[in-house]
């Protein structure tokens, strides 16, 4: 399993950097020399590791939320995160508002539901994410996500940001 990262604050990042270029330019100096604690420091470790999570037996499986725009690959890197341990990864099933397809089966593809159905589980709070696309909505409810997590598994789901 991958070591997982997270950035520091960028806001002092940023002035100490501009800091140090402009004594570095004037004094021809290293970067080092001028601003050991502030500078270089961040420079060489820009990343902070934390620990793998080890689940305890008795705890419940988590949910996966992979965020990103269109086109950086958060659905593929779904994907072959369920195909590598499909025993151990699954996504949960949509619902949407859509007409269902001659070849799709209801709660396997999507729960298909009326759009008055949809918007009455987003009013009572059932819905996890949803949003609107070519006029159908769509969105992944509670209950879908508590159905793969009932099973034993982890629940993997993938967002696009509005």
């Amino acid at each position: 399993f991958p070591v997982l990262m997270s950035l520091p604050p960028t806001a002092g990042f940023r002035r100490s950097m501009r800091l140090c270029r402009r004594k570095s330019r004037t004094n021809q100096q290293s970067c080092y020399a001028q601003c050991p604690s502030s500078c270089f420091s961040t420079l060489a470790a820009p990343y902070e590791e934390v620990v793998r999570y080890q689940r305890h037996p008795a705890d419940r499986n988590r949910l996966i939320i992979l965020v990103g725009p269109a086109g950086v690959g958060v659905n593929e890197l779904r994907r072959r995160l369920i195909a590598s341990n499909p025993q151990e990864f699954q996504s949960a099933v949509p619902h949407t508002t859509r007409v269902q397809k001659s070849y799709e089966m209801n709660g396997r593809e999507y729960h298909y539901v009326s759009k008055e159905t949809f918007e009455n589980m987003v009013y009572s709070h059932r819905m996890l994410e949803y949003g609107e696309y070519k006029g159908y909505l769509y969105g992944t409810s509670i209950d879908a996500v508590r159905t793969v997590l009932d099973e034993g598994k982890i629940c993997v789901i993938d967002l696009e940001p509005q």
